[in-house]
């Protein structure tokens, strides 16, 4: 792949460790305050602690290993970049368009969250017109500037992670074994209720491949992202397993599913109103801080995708104007407005679950990918600067690569429909990157 990079394409080198941490939780953390209890009236508690557990595996053998390549070769185009090195144009532009849909189709999903944790202060205003109202706040900061945008999210991700920390003290002295384990499986499903609950146990942790998306604004990059990678899993296996038990425990999974007989996305506010009631401060303080935490993805990832796209424009894939930074910001801004158009037509659906499956669809693509792509350079560049190095290679990549594939394949089982939406998707790019792209040299 050629490197375009010029002085209207260049990305500002600011971010910090500790940005980079910001950022890797950031991106995911709204997956702690909804979506994920979705995938409870899929597979009761069990199954879907059983999908937690498989996916919080594959996720920590895959960023341990995705550091590897992310610091070998820091570049805004993440995957799309190392399978293009390692695979060709091809396989590299398949693998960077199913980042495009993981990262563009997710922020719609917390757009609605957003709107419904709103809903709750102020039920005069339609929910989608505060996840419209979101959308034009957030890229206009991102297109601002990406260390104000880090600044803001560190500080947004470090009042999410209190108040989820603040959220399990309130709720674990309330824990029952005998409510979390009620109904502890769908009926009918029994074991098999965790194949339909994968897309939702990944939500926990979607996104967080996001850190190697900002590599080139890092100081340091072949040394802060290992750091940003690893401190970020740690925290959110944490946060995801004390947030999936202290929601549960309270009066079990259909306490956190269902209100009025319908499944909503708010989760944690249905649990603490059973331990605190809806007029306690705390319950107040839940919502407003627990906003925060939707804000915080929903602002990262809008960010990351930006850089996703903005490679796009780089190499030719998409119109020139794409591939171009702010002349004074140094900020990807076409890109971000062209994400921000087609996040308004995913809102357009209504759907909430069938937008998070999409973009899970993409991630899986990208994960299996970018494994393929490590064990390719590993052979096809044995000299390759690597200043970090996947731990238990090849075992450590392996599993991350046998896992994604097999959530890959269970999602489709399970969304045969939306399967065919994501070919038809990947099918039409490939179709227009072959009569559009420029002719290699």
């Amino acid at each position: 792949m050629e490197d375009v990079r010029a002085s209207d394409s260049q990305l500002s080198k600011s971010l910090s460790p500790l940005m980079l941490w910001g950022l890797g939780v950031g991106y995911v953390i709204s997956g702690e305050y909804f979506g994920w209890n979705l995938g409870l009236a899929e597979g009761g508690t069990f199954g879907m602690l059983a999908a937690t557990l498989l996916v919080t595996v594959m996720y920590v053998t895959f960023v341990l290993s995705y550091a590897e390549v992310s610091c070998s070769i820091p570049r805004a185009g993440g995957a799309f970049v190392y399978a293009d090195r390692a695979f060709g144009r091809k396989v590299g532009f398949l693998i960077g368009l199913a980042q495009l849909v993981e990262f563009v189709f997710a922020p719609p999903a917390i757009a609605f969250a957003i709107g419904a944790y709103f809903n709750i202060f102020l039920p005069s205003i339609p929910a989608a017109a505060i996840a419209v109202a979101a959308y034009l706040v957030f890229t206009g900061l991102n297109i601002y500037g990406v260390k104000q945008s880090a600044i803001f999210e560190l500080g947004v991700t470090i009042l999410a992670v209190g108040e989820l920390l603040l959220f399990a003290g309130l709720t674990l002295p309330s824990f029952s074994w005998a409510a979390f384990s009620m109904e502890p499986f769908i009926e009918g499903r029994g074991w098999l209720g965790m194949l339909p609950a994968i897309p939702y146990a990944i939500w926990f942790y979607l996104a967080i491949e996001g850190v190697a998306n900002v590599a080139e604004e890092a100081k340091n990059p072949q040394r802060d992202l290992a750091l940003g990678f690893g401190s970020a899993m740690g925290t959110l296996v944490v946060l995801a397993l004390l947030t999936f038990f202290s929601s549960i425990g309270v009066a079990g999974w259909r306490a956190v599913v269902y209100a009025g007989g319908e499944i909503v996305d708010k989760p944690l506010p249905l649990a603490l109103q059973r331990v605190v009631g809806e007029g306690h401060p705390f319950f107040h303080l839940l919502i407003g801080i627990g906003l925060l935490g939707l804000i915080a993805s929903f602002h990262g990832i809008i960010l990351v995708a930006g850089r996703a796209t903005l490679e796009f424009g780089r190499v030719g894939y998409l119109p020139q104007m794409f591939g171009k930074t702010h002349a004074t910001r140094k900020t990807p801004a076409p890109a971000l407005i062209l994400n921000m158009l087609v996040g308004f037509l995913a809102l357009a659906t209504g759907h909430t679950g069938e937008i998070i499956v999409m973009s899970v669809f993409g991630a899986l693509t990208l994960y299996s990918g970018s494994m393929l792509a490590l064990f390719k350079l590993r052979k096809q560049e044995p000299d390759l600067h690597r200043p970090f190095r996947a731990p238990l290679y090849p075992i450590f990549p392996g599993l991350a690569l046998m896992l994604s594939l097999f959530c890959l394949g269970a999602v489709v089982y399970y969304n045969q429909q939306l399967a065919v939406v994501y070919g038809l998707v990947m099918l039409t790019g490939y179709m227009m990157f072959l009569g559009l792209a420029p002719k290699e040299k």
